[in-house]
């Protein structure tokens, strides 16, 4: 709709995981390193966490699409507390008949297929995306699971992807002996602004546009109110550019952030109830100082730290 508009070969603010668009700052470049040390040096267990949307689904599929050839990698992205047994669910990660659904039968073609990729020299791996969604037991029967690792080579490896409270699960009394296997793990934390900004200029610039197509004011209000959450950061600057391009705007700005917010009822509500944050607040100040423009719109609920402070 507006890529010829901008000078795009593609959207750039798409809401579907793109490991072409994934975006190495700090925060993403750790847990990436942290992933591929993981692999490299056999762990077990590795976990990685993060809020809805801070990209770890993009890792992930930036992570398939550059693993070493010597892996052999299933993806489980389907969990729910009832999804079903879970040995079915892995063997269809790797391609492998589920037909028999005797447990044994099914345990032993799994380890049948490991030990056939040791043996041909390939490593085993299983990512379970969304693992926080799976019942104590089912996470249990992953620890089982690797009992499969008998001797100091380890055949299978298995990465749990999730949002924060995963960590706290794993960390009931229940799931103690799986947390102690984790011999990885990494906190995914949201972007800070400058973070947000190198984000959004990175994916305009994979798009094919230029870095300029959104002034530094209104990063600055698409910082305030995303708070650094990626998939967040993608929804606004995707409805800045329908909105830029209805009004012909060849630049986005601060005011035209600020009409998007304001149509953004969902993205309102999250902001009204998220916490103060200092560093976004002294954000704000300066652009209320230079441009003269107050990105906290009055018509939002919630404590206000300048309004209050000037009441004072």
């Amino acid at each position: 709709m507006y890529e010829a508009f901008y000078g795009l070969n593609r959207k750039p603010f798409s809401l579907t995981p793109d490991p072409d668009f994934l975006y190495l700052g700090k925060q993403h470049a750790v847990a990436m390193a942290m992933l591929e040390y993981g692999l490299t040096n056999q762990a077990g267990f590795t976990l990685i966490t993060g809020e809805i949307g801070a990209g770890k689904t993009t890792m992930i599929r930036y992570l398939l699409k550059h693993i070493a050839q010597d892996c052999t990698v299933g993806v489980i992205t389907n969990t729910h507390q009832k999804f079903g047994d879970l040995l079915s669910w892995i063997l269809w990660a790797f391609g492998l008949d589920t037909g028999d659904k005797d447990k044994v039968t099914m345990y032993e073609r799994l380890v049948d297929f490991v030990a056939q990729q040791h043996a041909n020299g390939s490593r085993v791996v299983l990512i379970v995306d969304e693992a926080q969604n799976m019942d104590t037991w089912t996470l249990e029967e992953l620890r089982l699971l690797s009992n499969i690792n008998i001797t100091e080579q380890v055949m299978l490896q298995l990465i749990l992807v999730g949002q924060p409270e995963l960590s706290d699960i794993l960390a009931s009394n229940e799931l103690r002996q799986l947390a102690q296997r984790i011999s990885v793990e990494h906190h995914v934390n949201a972007l800070d602004f400058n973070e947000t900004r190198n984000y959004i200029n990175h994916r305009v610039t994979v798009a094919g546009g230029k870095v300029e197509l959104f002034d530094r004011y209104a990063l600055a209000a698409i910082d305030y109110y995303c708070r650094g959450i990626p998939r967040s950061i993608n929804n606004i600057c995707d409805m800045c550019l329908v909105y830029g391009f209805a009004e012909e705007q060849t630049l986005i700005t601060v005011d035209l952030v600020l009409d998007v917010i304001r149509a953004k009822r969902i993205i309102r509500q999250l902001i009204a109830a998220a916490k103060p944050d200092p560093d976004r607040e002294r954000l704000r100040e300066m652009v209320l100082e230079i441009k003269g423009v107050d990105i906290a719109l009055p018509e939002l609920a919630g404590p206000d730290p300048i309004r209050e402070s000037q009441s004072r």
